[in-house]
């Protein structure tokens, strides 16, 4: 069924309405005072990719004099991004190579030294590739700061209800400083949480201070998108709204989340006893369980990572990073010497 005033052909450049909603819903809550004030545009994007390109597009042309701020590390396709728009960008500390965890000091002190008015970029779960994220306090200290320089949180949301195996839990970050009353700008992808990578579903959410100032910001986000890709794609927008419009199948999806996010989570857990139990030196191998998502830095230097892969045949990026996604617990042993090995016999 098309709905009213849709093309049969094409969608509105702003996206189908009914994933608009269901997605809008699933980030904030259908009861946050930003939807039902009518605070929030949201523009479907070509996925996680695309969104974060428009919202880069849009801070390019009416924030001409901003700079965005970008974790160190972070997904590489975010320095990309903001480079073709042409938007001046720097990091903030926020791995620490000691503890294998969040340099949450540099953090606050990079975001303080920052110009005014500065765009952050946030992970909002699942930091991708370090799996650390700040905790519940930690988000209210770095809302505090944000609020005090005037910056603009622009929130990445790539793994909502696939890295907890919680929607809710997942979006808590983003919510905290929607709590507050603050504008910013929220990316979404669908590739991961319902597998729909070949599909590029997602969307662009701008919270803003007034109903009058989201639809303007609507208007220049589809005048931005127009000279673009014209036109979101429609199969994959119809499966997210039909999946989360109809309760049988949104648990369903939410019992798969809570599924795989739980598979990713067992593993951690035998990743790590493996290590702490062949390991004799000592070393605290507890990072392992207090990262989330798919990822895991496991503070492997770029030698290490090479003789993962040439002696062990365990193929990871050169930062150390390696996919939980991809490994089961019949190999979290193997994995375990891999690493051990790698550590402690290569400098």
């Amino acid at each position: 069924m098309l709905e009213k005033g849709e093309n049969k052909e094409y969608l509105p450049i702003e996206g189908l309405a009914a994933f608009n909603k269901a997605t809008a819903e699933l980030l904030l809550g259908a009861d946050n005072a930003a939807l039902q004030e009518g605070r929030v545009a949201t523009v479907q994007g070509l996925s996680g990719t695309g969104s974060l390109r428009l919202a880069a597009a849009f801070i390019q042309r009416y924030f001409p004099e901003a700079k965005a701020l970008i974790s160190s590390p972070t997904w590489g396709n975010h320095k990309n991004i903001f480079n073709d728009a042409r938007v001046p960008w720097s990091e903030y500390r926020y791995y620490d190579p000691r503890t294998v965890g969040l340099d949450f000091d540099g953090m606050i002190a990079d975001i303080k030294a920052a110009p005014d008015g500065s765009f952050v970029l946030l992970h909002g779960c699942a930091h991708n590739p370090t799996g650390i994220d700040p905790t519940p306090e930690q988000w209210e200290k770095i809302a505090d700061v944000i609020q005090e320089k005037n910056h603009v949180p622009f929130f990445d949301v790539a793994y909502q209800g696939f890295a907890s195996g919680s929607l809710d839990e997942d979006a808590s970050s983003v919510r905290t400083f929607v709590a507050r009353g603050m504008e910013l700008l929220v990316a979404q992808s669908y590739s991961k949480n319902l597998g729909l990578y070949a599909e590029r579903i997602g969307a662009i959410n701008v919270v803003c201070s007034s109903p009058d100032a989201a639809t303007r910001v609507k208007s220049q986000l589809k005048r931005l998108a127009r000279p673009m890709y014209s036109n979101p794609p429609v199969h994959g927008a119809r499966i997210v709204a039909n999946v989360v419009g109809n309760p049988t199948l949104f648990n369903e999806w939410k019992e798969e989340m809570e599924l795989m996010a739980g598979r990713i989570k067992n593993v951690r857990q035998k990743l790590f006893d493996s290590l702490s139990q062949k390991d004799k030196s000592g070393k605290d191998w507890s990072f392992i369980l207090k990262q989330i998502g798919m990822f895991s830095f496991t503070g492997l230097n770029k030698a290490q990572s090479d003789n993962m892969t040439n002696k062990w045949h365990v193929y990871m990026t050169k930062d150390g990073r390696i996919s939980l996604a991809g490994l089961s617990l019949s190999k979290c042993e193997y994995l375990a010497d891999a690493i051990i090995d790698s550590f402690h016999n290569v400098s």
